[in-house]
């Protein structure tokens, strides 16, 4: 079995697990719940299930999503819709919106993000990373601030302790990236092309037509 075959059986597996009406009810019965964890573990597994994807899938996506730009704006687009209060309550009230969920989330969120993570390069990942840690802060304090009820399913102590969820998690993040920049080399090693038998352990051995012999 190779590991992507692996890894989107995993993803597979935890469809599975999100799936049933009593996993669903537990998870979506506090904000924090819905929101920290069944949305992320939704695209969790869409990000694993990319690894069903064969080659020639991926060759062809590729072309259309250069520099892994395309793909990140559909996840953004999709995570940006199902963060909203509104999505939340909707996915409550309707079993289409809970179904749209399940099946969005993965494929318009998780798996372009799998495609594209690698090719926005390190520049590109950093720049999402620290876009995601000001967000999460900026909606954290939103959160504890707001004055009403933002989702009308659940209470304004829910509502306030997602927020103070959210500004844990940017801190957590800020703090991790923080210190991968300083401790972790990012620079890649540089391979030069030696020239045959030189200084390699095995010296080239020489011509016996060119030898110069001295007589003394």
């Amino acid at each position: 079995m190779t590991r992507g075959t692996r890894s989107g059986l995993a993803g597979l597996t935890l469809l599975v697990i999100l799936a049933p009406p009593w996993m669903r009810t537990l998870l979506e019965a506090g904000m924090a719940g819905h929101m920290l964890l069944q949305i992320p573990l939704l695209v969790l597994a869409g990000i694993l299930l990319a690894g069903f994807l064969p080659a020639q899938w991926r060759q062809r996506i590729a072309a259309y999503n250069r520099h892994g730009l395309s793909g990140l704006l559909l996840a953004l687009l999709t995570l940006a819709y199902w963060m909203l209060p509104r999505s939340l309550d909707l996915a409550l009230e309707s079993g289409w919106a809970e179904l749209l969920k399940f099946a969005t989330l993965p494929l318009l969120a998780g798996l372009p993000l799998a495609l594209s993570w690698r090719p926005l390069g390190m520049i590109g990942r950093g720049v999402v990373w620290s876009e995601l840690v000001a967000k999460l802060a900026v909606l954290g304090w939103l959160y504890l601030e707001a004055p009403v009820r933002v989702c009308t399913r659940y209470l304004v102590a829910d509502q306030e302790q997602v927020g103070r969820a959210l500004l844990v998690i940017a801190l957590l993040l800020a703090v991790a990236l923080t210190l991968r920049a300083f401790l972790v080399d990012h620079r890649r090693p540089v391979t030069t092309q030696r020239e045959p038998g030189e200084d390699t352990g095995h010296r080239r051995p020489k011509d016996p037509a060119v030898q110069v012999r001295h007589f003394g």
